[in-house]
């Protein structure tokens, strides 16, 4: 909660005017309590994960087959109506089950860190430091995590949910074992509190994360979409390779980008569209 009763009082201690950024959140959060915009992350999830993938999905659903299959990784596999809204149903229920359940306790570990509510809002400059450094931090650690998770015991008990899917749909990003998820929230979280931020930049973490995952799971490339600007990016034909092989797989475990893999020698197929196609 901001320690000013006016805006007055705001630009007083700032010693400037408010930015129309830093006014606007002023009066958003001005009387919000910092527990109640913590768990803005639950409500944020959720509208993410509802709307980043629903383009791909209605386009896998309602366009021609040979309009999509060109961009599509694993062109021959096609799920119906049904199958994704059973996905989006179990995944949004087990979401809200975990994450909105930690929520509820893990707010005095976010203020311990250092997260902060107040004023001055960080610069682009900083937000982006901050979240290149989430993306390298979360990506090492993952990777490892995600090594751990296809070892026997891990992969039996654990991370076979994710791998139903062989060919997988942006929806089933986080489908999931509840611990999985919670496990994998660990590198997610490492990175703010290794490098505490303003909690409107951890809310852009977490919808950036989602987004990116989203597309490395949507089983679509396009040759002019963005993340192709994106050095050592994965994207969904590194890991729908990863998928395709399922609990034998031991390589591709890049959550974001490759250059882990590829030190620890774990990369493997570079032709995935031809790969795809010869199958």
């Amino acid at each position: 909660m901001i320690p000013y009763a006016t805006a007055a009082e705001a630009e007083a201690a700032l010693g400037r005017a408010m930015t129309w950024a830093e006014a606007a959140w002023f009066r958003y959060s001005a009387a919000t309590p910092d527990y109640f915009l913590y768990c803005h992350n639950v409500v944020i999830l959720l509208v993410v994960y509802t709307l980043a993938p629903l383009p791909l999905a209605l386009l896998e659903l309602r366009a021609p087959p040979k309009l999509t299959s060109p961009y599509k990784v694993q062109p021959r596999v096609r799920l119906t109506a049904a199958e994704f809204l059973r996905c989006y149903k179990d995944t949004a229920r087990m979401l809200l089950l975990t994450v909105g359940a930690l929520q509820l306790v893990s707010y005095p570990a976010v203020r311990m860190v250092g997260i902060r509510t107040g004023l001055p809002l960080p610069s682009v400059g900083e937000a982006a430091a901050q979240l290149l450094v989430y993306f390298l931090v979360e990506d090492y650690l993952g990777y490892w995590l995600h090594r751990l998770l296809h070892s026997a015991w891990g992969y039996d008990k654990i991370h076979r949910v994710h791998h139903e899917y062989a060919a997988p749909i942006g929806y089933a990003a986080p489908y999931a074992h509840w611990a999985e998820v919670l496990i994998l929230g660990v590198p997610a979280f490492a990175g703010p509190a290794m490098v505490p931020c303003h909690m409107t930049t951890f809310w852009l973490w977490f919808v950036l994360r989602h987004v990116e995952a989203v597309d490395t799971h949507s089983g679509f490339t396009f040759p002019f979409s963005p993340t192709k600007l994106i050095p050592f990016y994965g994207g969904a034909e590194y890991h729908d390779y990863h998928h395709y092989v399922g609990r034998q797989s031991q390589s591709n475990f890049a959550s974001v980008f490759t250059f882990c893999d590829y030190i620890y020698g774990t990369d493997k197929v570079h032709t995935y569209f031809n790969f795809f196609r010869s199958i």
